[in-house]
């Protein structure tokens, strides 16, 4: 019979699979902080949106924001030039895929809000606002999923484990 400790046949694919979405959960938190930031600096939506990105940055604060979090993964996962040079041109155009659905989103809370400032409840405007939000969100969802496994491809199962091993201990400490 096998110890608790000892991996069996059974418990190295769950384990396999953990720690690569482990790994996808990093690379998406990564787009998604980078993604925030960027939206937040492109709008002008002030500093307490993300760490120091106000109003008065452009795309090339916003780039450099994301060079600095892709330096912390490539840390981590201790990635080759190589592999350096094939993810950034990929997170770069995820950003800027991403970034004009930051303006349609924009458009429909404004709608939303002017919406919920009329005389009477507009209802059809309030559930035109909410689809046009859902609809944005699965396009981001959507280009975000297909970075992640454009990243994914990049990476070693040796780098997807270590980055899984870090991610959890960060985990224990908050």
């Amino acid at each position: 019979m096998n110890s608790p400790s000892e991996p069996t046949s059974t418990t190295l694919p769950r384990r396999t699979f953990f720690n690569r979405m482990t790994a996808v959960a990093f690379v998406a938190g990564v787009v998604l902080a980078g993604g925030i930031a960027a939206v937040a600096g492109a709008a002008g939506m002030g500093a307490g949106w993300h760490h120091g990105m106000s109003s008065g940055h452009g795309s090339a604060d916003i780039s450099a924001h994301v060079d600095h979090m892709l330096k912390h993964l490539f840390v981590e996962v201790d990635a080759t030039d190589a592999q350096q040079a094939q993810i950034t041109p990929l997170v770069k155009q995820a950003m800027a895929d991403l970034m004009p659905l930051h303006a349609q989103a924009q458009a429909a809370h404004t709608q939303a809000i002017q919406a919920l400032t009329q005389d009477t409840v507009d209802r059809t405007a309030l559930e035109a606002a909410r689809v046009a939000h859902l609809q944005l969100a699965d396009q981001a969802s959507k280009r975000l999923v297909q970075l992640i496994a454009d990243v994914d491809e990049v990476l070693t199962p040796a780098q997807r484990s270590a980055l899984a091993v870090h991610l959890q201990k960060m985990h224990v400490r908050t």
